[in-house]
């Protein structure tokens, strides 16, 4: 597996929330790209993004991690961060990877994310095709990932352009960027992501995408021109 694994951190403790941020910087493997101070927030991250990991407290505000968790359709992978071992049967209910007791080790935490890793590889191995579920027109939509073409900012809502469509979703440019594996996809424009396999030519400071010329920002061109052409330029003096 060539790409990072997206976590969030659900915990009403700032504390706690500091603690395991910084053991996730700590680890490669891992990128941060939300954190949640109750399941209420964390219900809402989920409708606009897709994280491969939770870190989920259970003893919450208005509702537990665990109550969260029955009421999600195709949860990401979740490790359990807990001061309380009563509630671990009941966690494993949830097929969770692991279940950590508050104070929580670096060394417990590695030995859970390390799990979750060959879990989450394992996976995306066999699945061969990855992808991503969307909220458009009032259904969740699977899209593959080789599928994308761009992905266009309009306000409050993106349009992912695909090979066969154009869905129209309530979320932004930059959560939507944290869902996506980061080897594929380059962010040439603040209005636009782009799949690099899908550019077909460079025009000027326009990257052509099947039939549609996406316009690279100034401060971004050396970084995206060098990325897209890196290795695969072939020219004679």
């Amino acid at each position: 597996m060539d790409r990072l694994i997206k976590c969030v951190i659900t915990d009403d403790e700032p504390i706690a929330r500091k603690g395991l941020k910084s053991y996730v910087e700590k680890v490669n493997f891992l990128t941060l790209t939300g954190e949640c101070e109750d399941a209420m927030q964390l219900n809402t991250l989920l409708k606009t993004m897709q994280p491969d990991l939770l870190f989920l407290d259970i003893q919450m505000p208005r509702m537990s991690g665990l109550e969260l968790l029955s009421t999600v359709t195709n949860p990401p992978k979740i490790i359990i961060t807990s001061a309380y071992e009563q509630y671990a049967l009941k966690g494993y209910e949830f097929d969770v990877i692991d279940y950590l007791l508050k104070p929580i080790t670096f060394e417990r935490f590695t030995k859970a994310v390390n799990k979750a890793y060959d879990i989450i590889r394992k996976e995306y191995e066999t699945n061969g095709e990855a992808y991503i579920f969307v909220k458009s027109n009032k259904l969740l939509k699977k899209i593959l990932i080789k599928d994308i073409l761009f992905i266009e900012s309009l306000e409050n809502y993106v349009i992912i352009h695909t090979t066969e469509s154009k869905e129209i979703v309530y979320t932004t440019l930059k959560h939507l960027f944290h869902s996506l594996p980061t080897d594929k996809f380059l962010q040439v424009h603040r209005s636009y992501i782009i799949q690099m396999q899908h550019v077909s030519s460079i025009d000027g400071n326009q990257l052509v995408v099947r039939n549609h010329k996406i316009p690279v920002a100034r401060n971004l061109r050396e970084k995206t021109f060098k990325t897209i052409l890196c290795n695969h330029l072939i020219s004679r003096d």
